[in-house]
């Protein structure tokens, strides 16, 4: 079974090009499908449609919390898929100058099937956490405070697109020591 998670980031808070959400296969690290937008329910269904169009089999699917992927996973692809919800937890955030830097605590999270019989050992949402990690190191203006953030939106999206086109067809991701789309099998060669 396929274990996919989704996770959306936000670009450089001085930009205006809202969010850009990404969905990772946990086995092969492929991230076959990205959208940027904002953070409503509109966004929310082009991205899990894209994403369920490029699927052709059942897959384990793990989101956040944000409400808006029920209405778009369940339009998507029915019952036809394995779908939990991982619920993350804060506390309250950080006093004084390192509040700017350090975000509040995660005290706990709360997981829900939402449809089908996902596996709750494959819920989690740490694969897509690490690539948004990597994201916000290897993409300027992903950098928190940052003024490399793009002025249009389309330069962002191409910005995006030639990223995710190197990790996923050249970068040699470690712990497959071959790139994703070759782990995936969409790809022979790099």
């Amino acid at each position: 079974m396929e274990v996919w998670e989704v996770w959306e980031v936000s670009a450089a808070s001085s930009g205006s090009c809202g969010r850009t959400r990404t969905a990772i296969d946990a086995d092969t690290k492929l991230i076959p499908s990205f959208h940027v937008g904002s953070r409503d329910a509109v966004d929310a269904n082009i991205f899990i449609r894209d994403l369920a169009g490029r699927l052709d089999h059942r897959v384990q699917l793990t989101t956040d919390g944000h409400k808006s992927y029920l209405d778009a996973v369940e339009r998507a692809f029915g019952d036809g898929i394995d779908y939990a919800m991982l619920v993350k937890h804060y506390g309250p955030a950080p006093e004084g100058p390192q509040r700017r830097y350090s975000p509040a605590e995660c005290t706990g999270t709360t997981v829900g099937v939402v449809t089908g019989r996902p596996d709750m050992k494959h819920v989690s949402t740490s694969y897509v956490e690490r690539s948004n990690l990597s994201m916000r190191m290897g993409i300027r203006r992903f950098t928190r405070l940052t003024n490399a953030f793009s002025k249009k939106v389309e330069n962002h999206w191409y910005a995006l697109a030639i990223y995710f086109m190197h990790y996923n067809y050249v970068r040699i991701h470690t712990t497959l020591r071959t790139s994703p789309a070759m782990a995936a099998g969409v790809s022979k060669t790099l």
